[in-house]
């Protein structure tokens, strides 16, 4: 007999059996039944279908399919219980293996960090489910057919026209819907971007101190970048002129790592720069929605649409699971990016971009912020008071915003504590790991703590653990250093 498709009733379990090798069909099933237990194709535990339903499927009588089943219960590969059917017995599976088949060792799991205080990550646990359920409820009762089909790579209109007018409303941007493009995140869209000819020409000008997994991704793709020193205004765009640059990367709102602001003469001096020179700015605002001591700093795009490429993510606001970002672009660059994303939307599903439609539509985007705002502000004061009492001389900068914090160390000792930190499980970055290849000598050093991961419950033993690790008042070594560079303006400091 050939090979058989079983669909079990009340299982909802199909079965594909071999009961060819003569013998007879109780032979071929028995046969058959272990050969798909041996090879694992019939998992222990899983449940068989009745010998009622298997007998019709195979069009045999019933009780050949009973006796087969209790004698391998017999030999057992099977278990019966009353009330619970029959399944595959617990150890089948490792009674007996093909010849030469080799089993894979089972892979070590990689153990988290004891405390996870790495930059830039939000509390997962502040996930909003139920009302990220009650939009997808929503959301998916109301979408049209054709949305669960081969995506659009612009995105979702839902979607666009939702976060055209929320980042109108929130963060100040002058767009519409058809100037937006949806993608999988920041990181996506730097990899779209870096493949537009326009910011091929020359090279890309970022901050001297930023995220090393952006400057990566451009140098894969073939895009030279040039360091831009960061003082406490931000960005020295005055320096691209000497630069060669056509373009640059800059986080305005809250310059990462560092933390601060970029001063209102520099963002507007980085906008005549683009005017003038045809260039553009990127604009990578990735904790915007998170103020806590000052007003919003509102996006840079708003000076000038033409210029400003904004790009932003729910992976701060909401979850990097997600996987959901946009980039707001300026009319000539729309059509260049969807050619380089290609006819189909491959990574931003539509189901949870209808989600987060709703979820801006409904307010429960804005409910959302403001309670987690609440949480990582009290975190950051709860950071800052502890070191205050018990590591007085290090000096905590750019916590105006954001998730994350600065710690100035004395010199000579941020890779000694980045080394038993990772000896205690404790992660956490220096701030040498985000600084530019090329750029000069180190600013200082300093450790970038981030306070969004751990959870409240062990935030407080996350703050022991820190402080267990800080050099003391007299550690470090004297090293020669360049004098501070000064500022052409003055402001007041990031708090």
């Amino acid at each position: 007999m050939d090979s058989w498709a079983i669909s079990p009733e009340g299982t909802g379990l199909d079965l594909h059996l071999d009961l060819s090798g003569g013998g007879g069909v109780r032979a071929g099933l028995m046969r058959a039944l272990r050969d798909a237990i041996r090879t694992g194709r019939l998992a222990p535990g899983t449940r068989l279908p009745s010998s009622r339903s298997l007998a019709a499927d195979l069009g045999v009588a019933r009780n050949t399919v009973a006796d087969s089943y209790a004698e391998l219960a017999a030999e057992g590969w099977l278990v019966a219980r009353q009330g619970s059917g029959t399944r595959v017995a617990p150890r089948a599976a490792s009674r007996a293996r093909p010849p030469g088949r080799r089993v894979p060792e089972p892979r070590r799991a990689v153990a988290p960090p004891a405390v996870n205080l790495l930059a830039g990550r939000p509390d997962a646990g502040a996930f909003p489910r139920a009302a990220w359920l009650a939009s997808a409820r929503r959301a998916l009762t109301a979408a049209p057919t054709e949305a669960f089909g081969l995506g659009d790579p612009h995105g979702r209109p839902e979607l666009r026209r939702a976060l055209a007018d929320y980042l109108a409303r929130a963060r100040g941007v002058l767009t519409d819907p058809d100037r937006i493009v949806v993608c999988s995140g920041a990181h996506q869209a730097m990899r779209l971007l870096a493949r537009v000819r326009e910011l091929r020409r020359a090279p890309l000008a970022v901050e001297s101190y930023g995220l090393f997994l952006h400057q990566e991704l451009f140098s894969a793709e073939g895009v030279r970048t040039v360091p831009l020193a960061v003082d406490e205004l931000g960005a020295d765009v005055g320096a691209l002129a000497d630069t060669g640059a056509r373009s640059v990367l800059l986080t305005p709102a809250h310059q990462f790592p560092l933390g601060v602001p970029l001063h209102a003469e520099r963002r507007a001096a980085v906008v005549d720069w683009a005017r003038a020179t045809g260039g553009l700015v990127l604009e990578d605002d990735y904790d915007g929605e998170f103020r806590y001591d000052r007003e919003p700093v509102g996006a840079l795009q708003g000076l000038d649409p033409e210029r400003v490429v904004y790009l932003g993510s729910a992976s701060k606001s909401l979850s990097p699971a997600l996987r959901l970002g946009w980039m707001v672009l300026p009319g000539h660059l729309v059509d260049d990016v969807l050619a380089a994303k290609g006819p189909w939307e491959l990574t931003a599903g539509s189901p949870d971009q209808l989600t987060l439609a709703d979820f801006l539509d409904s307010g429960g985007f804005d409910r959302h912020v403001r309670r987690v705002r609440q949480r990582y502000r009290r975190r950051r004061d709860q950071l800052v008071a502890t070191l205050a009492a018990r590591a007085p001389h290090i000096r905590v900068t750019g916590i105006a915003a954001g998730l994350h914090a600065v710690l100035r160390l004395p010199p000579g000792t941020e890779e000694p504590v980045v080394r038993e930190a990772r000896r205690r499980g404790i992660a956490l970055t220096g701030l040498g790991r985000y600084r530019h290849a090329s750029f000069g000598p180190p600013l200082h050093d300093g450790l970038v703590v981030g306070y969004g991961t751990p959870p409240d419950h062990d935030f407080a033993a996350a703050l022991d653990a820190l402080c267990a690790i800080l050099p003391p008042l007299n550690a470090g070594a004297r090293r020669p250093s360049s004098p501070p560079r000064r500022p052409a303006t003055s402001t007041t400091k990031d708090r």
